[in-house]
């Protein structure tokens, strides 16, 4: 499992089946190209998910990246909001993973961290590498933030940063994220949802509410057809 592909597993919504594949995330966990010091926090990372409840772990993560749009994994969110331009982003990034041979579920929006760590795992590295720095200053922020909120996953985010090799401080952006009013307060949510337009169509959310169904043993890429 390469180091994206792990970022991205360990990133997305815990379902239980990731317990099974325990020693895999470790292995992986110690990848040669972090320093000693990154692979033992990865290791360590990885060892605290193993160790604690699924239940817990999906509430944590729940509590985390779906609580506000702080901590949002939709990377568009970050950059375009709800303007129409998110809209013509994602079609744009669609296209690029049909042209690689990567289809996605039906319940998969492109943006999603995970999911493009994924795509991003199979394309050559000095194309992942420049759409890891495209992208550094929203995966700068996330780690920021979750290093305010003392979350564990900041450490992932902050490993992203690294690959993509972008001039992101760190320290300015953890400075400017303790100066931010949480979103994720139960005060926050309220008048998210009285605020809240209702939206119908394509971007309209699914029904059920639920976290797009990820597997941490499958790879969603699709060999190209010759």
């Amino acid at each position: 499992m390469s180091l994206l592909k792990l970022i991205g597993v360990l990133l997305d919504y815990p379902r239980e089946e990731l317990w099974q594949h325990g020693e895999e995330l470790l292995d992986a966990s110690d990848d040669p190209a972090l320093s000693p010091a990154r692979r033992k926090q990865l290791r360590a990372f990885v060892q605290q998910l193993l160790d604690s409840d699924p239940l817990d772990a999906q509430s944590a993560w729940l509590a985390t990246f779906d609580r506000g749009r702080a901590m949002s994994l939709l990377l568009f969110e970050h950059i375009h909001g709800e303007s129409r331009d998110r809209g013509q982003a994602m079609v744009d990034l669609i296209e690029a993973y049909r042209r690689n041979g990567f289809e996605l579920d039906a319940r998969e929006l492109p943006d999603y961290l995970p999911l493009l760590l994924e795509y991003l795992s199979h394309r050559p590295q000095a194309e992942a590498k420049d759409y890891l720095h495209h992208v550094g200053h929203i995966a700068g922020m996330l780690a920021a933030r979750a290093a305010e909120r003392e979350l564990p996953h900041a450490v992932l985010l902050e490993i992203l940063v690294e690959a993509g090799e972008g001039k992101v401080n760190l320290e300015l952006l953890r400075q400017r994220a303790s100066e931010e009013v949480r979103d994720d307060t139960v005060e926050a949510m309220d008048r998210l949802w009285e605020d809240e337009a209702v939206r119908f169509g394509s971007e309209a959310p699914s029904q059920d509410c639920k976290p797009p169904h990820r597997s941490p043993a499958r790879a969603a890429q699709q060999e190209a057809q010759p």
